[in-house]
């Protein structure tokens, strides 16, 4: 009997076999078409228009800009200027093609042999090394996805890509891509990378500038050449190699690219307007609602102004101190702020959060309510020991000068006569007052109160002296000018500060007096400028705290100093570092602004035997300041930068040797007086 099977038979049925397999294959993989096509159409009609993606950043850019225009803070993703396709530069194409999509305007969204080899390398070194993601695919899983590696997100970013390609062109492709892919930094899009790290737009891209942003596409914070300038250089080397090896460049053209040559732009150092920003940022949550259109806040921050602030802090501050000040317009616009000796080390802001005894400037409440209460500065008072519920304030020096006018009380800051002034005008008067003008701490009533024993703040104390610098009306400090969309559109602008009037004009105007007298002529004469100036030294006890507040010329300015820990300064007196750090930043900030005299007829008060110019070792003349230490480094009696009127009358022997206590030598002391100071 023969058999049934035969070998032809058996290939035949293997034949067909293979041919039913290859039947289903094809079935399944039009099947497969079939339902990855609808799925595109869905993802395609899901998909925003051009103009759409365009106008959709990924989150909120904010720029904060100094009162000329210059950006002094950037918030959030920053985004620049958008480039058309042919806007942007070949060389910046032609790069981010070669490195990222080299068949990218042959591919349809996906690229098979990227996918292809991409799995060889994984299959033969055991890990994911190379990604077959094409630019496509890249922008819309920046677009609308995660970079999670997940196999399920890989499909829908396949999905995607393959809509977009059928809605959109290879230009708006590519062009979409370059002005929303991240390079690092805070920069979407090829313009705020140049921006940030070359400093100019991106129409003026080098092919080796090109070639570094084309290299941070893979690794931004690796490769970015502002944390590692030789990674990005090294990169960017590659690139080059890879647009050779591309075509898109010839060897002569690779060979000339010297990356390493690439200027690359310094990062914005954090430094004293940082103080600033800190302090203005918060008051943006309540001006605009915005969050989402890329703004631009203009600030009132003037540059110039707010270096010399930081060099005048920095230079005058006593080693081991900090030191702070703020600056405030006629309008109440703040002109410069530092909160500290440097930013990067400490950024507690002394100038607006720190509470701190003002000592003597605080007088400046006790004499404003005294000249509302009637008091004149020609008004005669007496300093003598005085008691006051068993608290007996002591001069600086333990001297009395008897009977003296308010003027000369104030400039040479008596606490005697400002112990009676409290007791007589009522303690409670007086921090109604400081209230009133805007100080915003809890106030003791306590007598020793007219001393400055109650905590305050610098900027609340600045605008106190600013108030009283604009004839007794309000003045409320700020910081922000106006709020614009990027393309300019102003969505707010600052409007005049509704202002009250404190006190009477002449209230204000008696205080100034007093005031520049104290800076003509008493212990706040190391903060002559040269031009008609106001204002008043503070000393805490043991020199903890040293201020000096004052105006000119329309600016107000307050500083401090001292240590965080309030432990005490040698040698710290508001005569003395506060008030040089105050004239040094004045003479700066004022410079260009007309001089100007106070509205007021200032009469200068006769010395005082015990805080008349004194003879140094060295046969100098010398001031005492509050606390009974000579001034240093102040204007001589015959300094020629001195206002007209202001320059005193030569000192004779007899006067000096009363002065500083001694006695001829045929002199006997009285038998209850003692001898010296």
């Amino acid at each position: 009997m023969v058999s049934a099977y035969t070998p032809d038979g058996g290939r035949g049925s293997f034949m067909t076999w293979i041919a039913r397999l290859f039947k289903i294959g094809i079935v399944g993989l039009l099947l497969g078409l079939m339902v990855l096509g609808i799925f595109v159409a869905i993802a395609r009609g899901e998909i925003d228009s051009f103009e759409d993606l365009k106008a959709s950043p990924n989150g909120q850019m904010i720029r904060i800009r100094a009162a000329d225009g210059t950006v002094i803070q950037s918030l959030g993703p920053s985004f620049g200027r958008w480039l058309t396709f042919k806007q942007l530069p070949d060389e910046m194409k032609e790069a981010m093609v070669a490195v990222e999509d080299r068949r990218y305007y042959m591919h349809p969204g996906v690229d098979p042999i990227g996918i292809t080899r991409s799995f060889y390398v994984r299959a033969i070194e055991g890990r994911w090394t190379q990604g077959g993601s094409t630019i496509t695919q890249q922008l819309a899983r920046n677009v609308y996805l995660n970079s999670n590696k997940e196999f399920g997100r890989k499909i829908r970013e396949i999905i995607l890509a393959l809509a977009m390609e059928t809605k959109f062109s290879k230009e708006q492709i590519l062009e979409l891509y370059l002005n929303k892919v991240y390079f690092g930094g805070g920069a979407y899009g090829v313009d705020a990378a140049s921006r940030k790290f070359f400093d100019h737009g991106a129409e003026e891209l080098s092919l080796a500038e090109a070639a570094i942003i084309a290299g941070l596409v893979k690794a931004p914070s690796r490769y970015s050449p502002t944390a590692d300038a030789k990674a990005a250089l090294d990169r960017a080397e590659v690139v080059v190699e890879v647009m050779q090896d591309a075509g898109m460049i010839t060897a002569e053209q690779a060979a000339a690219v010297k990356p390493a040559q690439v200027k690359i732009a310094s990062e914005p150092p954090q430094d004293s307007v940082r103080y600033f920003t800190d302090w203005m940022l918060p008051q943006l949550d309540g001006l605009i609602d915005e969050t989402e259109k890329a703004i631009d806040v203009w600030t009132t921050l003037d540059l110039k102004m707010q270096r010399a602030a930081t060099a005048a802090i920095v230079a005058n501050a006593p080693k081991g101190t900090q030191g702070a000040l703020v600056a405030i317009d006629r309008d109440g616009a703040v002109k410069a702020m530092v909160g500290g000796t440097d930013y990067v080390t400490s950024n507690y802001n002394r100038a607006v959060t720190a509470v701190r005894q003002p000592g003597s400037a605080w007088k400046l409440f006790v004499y404003l309510t005294a000249l509302e209460a009637g008091f004149r500065p020609e008004d005669k008072v007496v300093d003598e020991p005085v008691e006051i519920e068993g608290w007996q304030p002591k001069n600086s020096g333990g001297s009395y000068a008897g009977e003296i006018t308010l003027r000369t009380a104030f400039a040479y800051s008596k606490n005697t006569v400002a112990a009676k002034i409290g007791e007589e005008v009522g303690t409670s008067s007086i921090a109604n007052m400081a209230k009133r003008f805007g100080i915003t701490t809890p106030i003791n009533t306590q007598p020793s109160m007219v001393l400055g024993t109650s905590e305050a703040r610098v900027i609340d104390m600045t605008r106190a002296f600013a108030a009283v610098a604009a004839k007794g009306r309000s003045i409320t400090p700020y910081g922000i000018s106006k709020v614009t969309t990027i393309d300019g559109d102003v969505i707010y602008s600052a409007k005049p500060q509704k202002s009250i009037q404190l006190v009477e004009e002449w209230v204000a105007g008696g205080m100034t007096d007093l005031m520049q007298t104290a800076v003509a002529t008493g212990t706040g004469r190391a903060a002559n400028i040269g031009r008609p100036a106001a204002g008043k030294t503070g000393t805490t006890s043991s020199n903890k705290d040293g201020w000096f507040l004052g105006f000119s010329s329309g600016l107000t300015t307050g500083v401090w100093m001292g240590r965080d820990n309030a432990r005490a300064v040698g040698g710290l007196e508001g005569g003395r570092a506060p008030a040089q750090a105050w004239a040094a930043f004045m003479r700066v900030a004022v410079a260009n602004r007309p001089v100007e005299q106070f509205a007021t007829e200032v009469t200068f008060p006769e010395r005082l035997e015990e805080e008349e110019l004194l003879l140094g070792e060295d046969g100098e003349p010398f001031l005492l300041d509050e606390n009974g230490n000579p001034i240093e480094g102040v204007p001589s009696v015959d300094d020629p930068g001195l206002p007209d009127g202001i320059r005193s009358e030569q000192l004779d022997e007899d006067f000096i040797d009363k002065a500083i206590g001694r006695r001829p030598v045929d002199a006997q002391p009285e038998p209850d007086e003692p001898t010296g100071l």
